[in-house]
């Protein structure tokens, strides 16, 4: 075998695996098994058939942190309900510009929302950061996250969620669009974060703009 593989300039090696033809090994970790998953999935849209997977995630993820267990991830979930047919067709339209009329405050309830944070200093030196949702009528706290890490896009479309299921209840969709007024913070113009809004019915609207148009209510 020596002289065809230095006629061939093979390795060996490689032709005595081929000849004995051994399996190859599996690399990384196996798969996690899926049913566990899919039964969580399935209570979730048996209640509302129309939520996306984005939506079914964050309501997954809430719930993994009540019972303090870890949960799956967004591709996960995705991969899961995409086997199994449970997708909504995309959304393929595209965003509005935002729209303003140069006063963040309105005259009616639910017609425009604003979101912000803050970071709290303790006294072991650590910092527990907050964001929040207000109504830009009546300037209600309708919904609050807290976190001694950075808020994240998962923070915020917790805070959606929870905001939307604290003046609505559980809807799929809006009644009628509201606009979410935030700055540019990346946990706010992060793509998932947007694409939640636009799931539920929401007009997603982020600085920079104009004076007065601002966040300033926030």
């Amino acid at each position: 075998m020596t002289p065809v593989c230095e006629t061939l300039d093979v390795a060996r090696s490689n032709i005595a695996e081929r000849v004995t033809q051994r399996p190859s090994r599996a690399r990384g970790r196996p798969p996690l098994a899926d049913q566990a998953l899919l039964d969580e999935i399935e209570t979730v849209i048996d209640d509302m058939p129309t939520y996306g997977y984005r939506r079914v995630h964050a309501i997954l993820r809430r719930k993994a942190r009540s019972e303090n267990r870890p949960w799956p991830n967004a591709k996960r979930v995705y991969r899961v309900m995409k086997v199994h047919g449970m997708l909504l067709q995309r959304h393929t339209g595209a965003i509005d510009t935002r729209r303003h009329d140069g006063r963040v405050s309105v005259e009616q309830l639910n017609l425009r929302w604003c979101s912000d944070g803050f970071e709290i200093g303790c006294d072991n030196t650590e910092k527990v950061r907050v964001a929040f949702a207000l109504d830009c009528r009546d300037r209600e706290a309708i919904a609050h996250v807290a976190t001694t890490e950075g808020i994240k896009s998962e923070d915020v479309q917790d805070l959606v969620i929870t905001a939307v299921e604290n003046r609505f209840g559980l809807i799929n969709t809006l009644p009628k669009p509201i606009e979410w007024l935030t700055d540019n913070g990346s946990c706010f113009i992060a793509k998932d974060t947007r694409s939640l809004l636009i799931d539920i019915g929401m007009e997603p609207c982020s600085t920079p703009v104009r004076s007065p148009q601002s966040n300033g209510i926030a």
